[in-house]
């Protein structure tokens, strides 16, 4: 099956949570778009703020990796808690992180991607929380996140991954 690229919507403090612990999760846990990754499918995050519900704008690509598994699975978040919050049982997908990848804003990338390239509302479409991405768009974004020996830009390290279940 040939390798697919996806972008996941997700405020930064829940990509640090994920790339923390090795997964990818979407969509408030939701099955459906993780079960249309494969494994080796390049997943990028784009965070539009930093923490959800009241984050300051942000506007960046936050982590970028490989699918490593070849199935969604669930786990149970909220045994410890009380009310609906106990109930949680999201999906996830286990994700090889690049720890050397730094956040990187959209803005300059805007006319180069094929999903905002001639495209004013380009950011409707991330509403979906998931969507499918070129290659192309893929690689670009992966390349920008990965300074180039010697260039100085702030960077903020990935934590690394702990593969625990």
């Amino acid at each position: 099956m040939a390798i697919r690229y996806w972008l996941g919507v997700v405020q930064r403090d829940h990509v640090l949570r994920g790339v923390a612990g090795g997964f990818a999760q979407v969509n408030h846990g939701a099955r459906g778009p993780l079960e249309q990754m494969g494994e080796a499918d390049g997943f990028v995050y784009y965070s539009p703020k930093t923490a959800y519900p009241d984050g300051e704008p942000l506007k960046e690509f936050t982590a970028v990796g490989r699918v490593v598994d070849a199935a969604a699975f669930q786990v149970t978040q909220g045994a410890s808690m009380r009310g609906p919050a106990a109930d949680f049982r999201p999906w996830r997908r286990r994700i090889e992180w690049d720890h050397d990848a730094v956040p990187t804003p959209i803005r300059p990338l805007l006319p180069s991607l094929d999903f905002t390239r001639d495209n004013r509302d380009w950011g409707y479409q991330l509403r979906r929380g998931m969507i499918e991405i070129s290659r192309h768009d893929f690689e670009l974004i992966r390349r920008q996140m990965r300074p180039s020996p010697g260039e100085t830009r702030p960077s903020r390290p990935l934590p690394r991954t702990t593969m625990a279940r």
